[in-house]
């Protein structure tokens, strides 16, 4: 915990980068909640949340080979800028969706906010290598994976609460303000630009970045290890489980709520404890970890109150294998195209989670059940584990 706070003190560009993540992830879980309790309200079918829930990942993906080459030329600051504004932009339009007559204004607004939230999170991660030193890098990913994971936490349980008694139109309101609050801040910061000195063209870039990759092979490797995390983007998972499973038990957007916060703090936790043991030989040992322990979660969901174990355990690897899977990634990575390998990478990223949504709700919708998805999602984090041992053995 010291060296976090010791390296937020001596880095201001990084402390007040925090500060606004901190502020931005909070307000969007009210908009994340609110999204969610909001078509579950409206009667949405079971392929409307599992669309919403892609949509929250298929942006970045679509994105990523443009994104990074236009994060790799232009201004960092006011870029980042006008990203915030979309996202306000955006939120403010959701106020006004009160039926599933405006099924498709809603995930065209998610489309657009999750996609601009992307590309500023691309842009984020880029600016970080060119702040850091390669420890103080890896210091910085888990202070960004806690402050996700704290804001995850408090944003979903307070949200949970919030919207069960104040409503969605409310939720909408209060990310705004915050957003805008974040927008103000970052206004008054001075970062560095990533733009390079040669100015080749968008599409001659792109190129470049793919002509990159495949000269680096162990990028690409890492790009599709990180991609494993994905594999966690629960959303459609836990919105159907609160629908069909326990709403009998506590009102939807409470069941949501509990969940994720539980989750959430977990993730936390398991931050804080692994980070002294984690490296490159026991990262196998993680993944392993994490997927029995999402194995036990599906297991243990036939009771809502045993199923918080499961959802305590799975939340403590998580956290862990995101920042240093991230931080390796990062080590491989020359300055010159650190904006483009982030962006690919999200790309695939957010393709895998993209890929889990979808897949969530087909599977139950062709009767597989709830558990049984879940227990398969575990297994493959399993798999992943074996992968990074074969890339180990193959690049020593």
């Amino acid at each position: 915990m010291n060296h976090y706070i010791a390296l937020l003190r001596e880095n201001e560009t990084l402390r007040r980068l925090s500060f606004i993540q901190l502020i931005c992830y909070f307000g969007a879980w009210f908009s994340h909640m609110a999204i969610y309790t909001l078509l579950i309200q409206l009667g949405a079918p079971v392929w409307a949340l599992s669309t919403a829930a892609a949509f929250t990942f298929l942006p970045a993906m679509l994105l990523a080979p443009f994104s990074g080459a236009i994060i790799d030329k232009v201004n960092t600051k006011h870029f980042m800028l006008f990203l915030t504004a979309i996202e306000i932009v955006t939120v403010f339009w959701l106020m006004f969706i009160h039926s599933l007559d405006a099924l498709w204004i809603l995930l065209g607004l998610i489309f657009v906010r999750m996609g601009t939230g992307s590309i500023y999170f691309q842009t984020e991660m880029s600016l970080l290598p060119k702040l850091l030193s390669n420890n103080d890098l890896k210091l910085a990913n888990e202070i960004h994976s806690i402050i996700w994971a704290v804001s995850y936490a408090f944003g979903m349980a307070i949200s949970g609460f919030y919207i069960h008694y104040f409503g969605t139109t409310s939720a909408f309101v209060a990310d705004m303000i915050l957003y805008c609050v974040g927008f103000a801040l970052l206004l008054k910061l001075n970062i560095p630009s990533l733009a390079t000195n040669h100015a080749l063209h968008v599409k001659a870039m792109m190129m470049e970045g793919f002509f990159y990759l495949k000269r680096h092979p162990k990028i690409i490797h890492l790009i599709l290890l990180h991609a494993s995390v994905g594999l966690s983007a629960y959303d459609a998972l836990i919105a159907l489980l609160a629908d069909h499973e326990y709403k009998h038990l506590l009102s939807i957007p409470l069941v949501i709520g509990f969940i994720n916060a539980t989750r959430a703090i977990s993730l936390v936790f398991g931050q804080f404890f692994l980070s002294p043991f984690i490296n490159a030989k026991t990262l196998f040992y993680v993944f392993i970890a994490q997927g029995l322990s999402i194995v036990l979660w599906g297991v243990l969901q036939f009771d809502f109150y045993f199923s918080f174990i499961g959802i305590l355990l799975c939340g403590l690897f998580t956290a862990t294998l995101w920042s240093y899977t991230y931080t390796l990634l990062q080590y491989e990575t020359d300055e010159a195209f650190y904006g483009r390998v982030i962006a690919y990478n999200d790309m695939v990223f957010m393709g895998m989670s993209t890929f889990v949504s979808f897949a969530i709700g087909a599977l139950f919708e062709w009767g597989v059940a709830l558990w049984m998805i879940t227990c398969g999602l575990g297994c493959s984090f399993i798999l992943f584990g074996f992968y990074w041992k074969w890339v180990q053995k193959i690049h020593n």
